[in-house]
């Protein structure tokens, strides 16, 4: 009903199928996939998610909202990081998987430019693999960044990623170690802003606690840690700005096969479009500081947004 199949949704329709999706439904509740063609399936659906607590969230609120929409979920979490996952989306393998639209259109895409959030939305329909859709994406989004604590900000007078060339001592890199490959990574601060790293730490937590210890420690002087974090504001670190548009908009949208019906397709619409960026960021600070594991996160949100 409102999939978004390569090549077949213009720009301006992206806020429009969102609208449509909420409004569309013969029920006030958002999972009642109403008139559709859906309402429940024999078939089960795998909902994956990544190696990273804020993903899992989203992977369980698309779970509980498709089940209380009468469909059976098979939970595939914390299954790790791009590299691994995409291959079991294109194979079909996985049904379901909130993504970034950004950085999944640079990994399918490497010469992918930048531009705006709908700009992002139309080159990645066109690049993902057929059998695969990607739905219509959420406020919500949670860019990487580069960011650095409070302190090295004000000695260095930093405040956006070029004035990196600012910094006069050695520069230590930490982050996922696919971080040294990724178009944005160190390499890329070299080519196009001059900026030489001195070295890279490996800290396999997505940018979590353990990289925020290393760089509150100085372990390292530059992470890579997601702007939803709320580790950024309660460890009083600074997300350098991006006016270049090194990162990619990166909203949330679920990313779907061929097994998804339109009645599914409609929840996980229905969610995106009622989950906003202030709800994210709150969402994981239940996780973080509250340590409200994801199922109860998810549960509390979808009956907060009368998903229930």
């Amino acid at each position: 009903m409102f999939t978004a199949h390569k090549g077949r949704l213009a720009i301006g329709a992206v806020a429009v199928g969102a609208v449509l999706a909420l409004s569309g439904c013969s029920s006030s509740n958002p999972v009642d996939p109403g008139t559709s063609s859906g309402g429940g399936s024999e078939t089960t659906l795998v909902v994956g998610s990544q190696a990273y607590y804020s993903n899992e969230i989203v992977a369980e609120i698309y779970s509980q909202a498709l089940e209380a929409g009468g469909y059976t979920v098979d939970r595939q979490f914390q299954i790790g990081q791009r590299e691994i996952y995409l291959p079991e989306i294109e194979s079909g393998a996985i049904d379901v998987f909130p993504e970034y639209i950004g950085s999944l259109l640079q990994a399918l895409d490497s010469t992918a430019t930048g531009g705006t959030e709908d700009e992002v939305y139309t080159a990645l329909q066109a690049a993902v693999p057929d059998g695969v859709s990607v739905l219509t994406p959420s406020a919500a989004s949670d860019q990487n960044s580069w960011t650095v604590t409070k302190a090295f900000a004000e000695k260095y007078n930093l405040t956006d990623i070029a004035s990196l060339a600012n910094v006069t001592e050695p520069i230590n890199v930490g982050g996922n170690s696919e971080l040294e490959t990724r178009p944005y990574g160190p390499s890329t601060l070299k080519s196009k802003y001059g900026i030489t790293t001195a070295g890279f730490t490996a800290v396999e937590d997505s940018g979590g606690p353990l990289t925020v210890k290393a760089l509150v420690d100085g372990d390292i002087q530059l992470a890579n840690i997601y702007t939803a974090d709320p580790n950024i504001a309660s460890n009083d670190l600074v997300a350098l700005t991006d006016p270049d548009g090194l990162f990619l908009p990166d909203n949330i949208a679920a990313v779907v096969s061929a097994k998804v019906d339109s009645g599914a397709q409609e929840i996980l619409n229905n969610v995106d479009a009622a989950l906003t960026q202030e709800d994210f960021v709150g969402l994981n600070a239940e996780s973080v500081n509250d340590q409200k594991s994801s199922a109860v996160i998810a549960t509390e949100w979808l009956k907060a947004n009368n998903f229930d």
